[in-house]
């Protein structure tokens, strides 16, 4: 897209209506802990969710379409348009594929779709890490707390009664427990006495996390 196509030739009336959306849009809720980064974030239903109304009752309609990009990426234009005068602002962003699949596809769309809704509108769905990733709790640290509401997707070394997975090794003092990453996907994470039994898990495809000092794999490739 050339520059002079991200907007109509007169936004005024948009911008009064986007004036008005900002004054009553609702804050996301980050309802969704990367159990990576220790960071919570704003899932694409929960980005939706605060400001569907502030939208549609100033006016404002949202659509989100797929446009062709170079191979092994996605291209999706996210646009606003103010129904009563037509008057239109768009963006434009590209992301690499995670995998060349139908699977890949749908989680590079819930990414992007989330990421650039949120751009345009101003809506905050990070915590913000001042481009660091957040360090393990440790001597002097701070733990970060989990919202009550949210699904217990965090690693614990002895975790209660948590999940088998099929199809994994059954390994003496290794347990295994299903969360959800940031891009959406369901990995599995192998807590317990992981040091002794490290060749095995990188045999069955776990891999090592140096930062969060956990093995892990996609649940995709049990």
């Amino acid at each position: 897209m050339n520059d002079q196509n991200y907007c109509s030739p007169e936004t005024t009336k948009l911008a009064k209506a986007l004036i008005q959306v900002q004054r009553i849009l609702q804050p996301a809720t980050k309802d969704r802990l990367n159990p990576f980064t220790h960071s919570n974030y704003a899932t694409l239903n929960s980005v939706m969710d605060s400001c569907r109304e502030a939208l549609l009752s100033n006016g404002i309609w949202l659509t989100q379409y797929p446009v062709p990009s170079e191979p092994g990426h996605l291209g999706l234009v996210t646009k606003l348009v103010h129904a009563e005068s037509g008057q239109w602002q768009s963006s434009h962003a590209v992301v690499p594929l995670p995998k060349s699949d139908p699977q890949g596809l749908g989680i590079a769309m819930t990414y992007i779709r989330r990421y650039s809704i949120s751009a345009m509108l101003g809506i905050v769905t990070e915590e913000d890490t001042d481009g660091n990733l957040p360090k393990d709790s440790g001597k002097g640290g701070h733990r970060q707390k989990k919202s009550p509401s949210m699904q217990d997707s965090g690693i614990s070394v002895h975790p209660p009664n948590p999940p088998q997975p099929t199809q994994l090794p059954k390994l003496d003092g290794i347990t295994y427990q299903e969360i959800t990453a940031t891009d959406g996907q369901v990995c599995i994470v192998a807590t317990g006495n992981t040091q002794a039994k490290k060749e095995l898990l990188a045999g069955a495809g776990f891999k090592w996390n140096p930062q969060r000092k956990v093995w892990w794999k996609y649940a995709q490739a049990s």
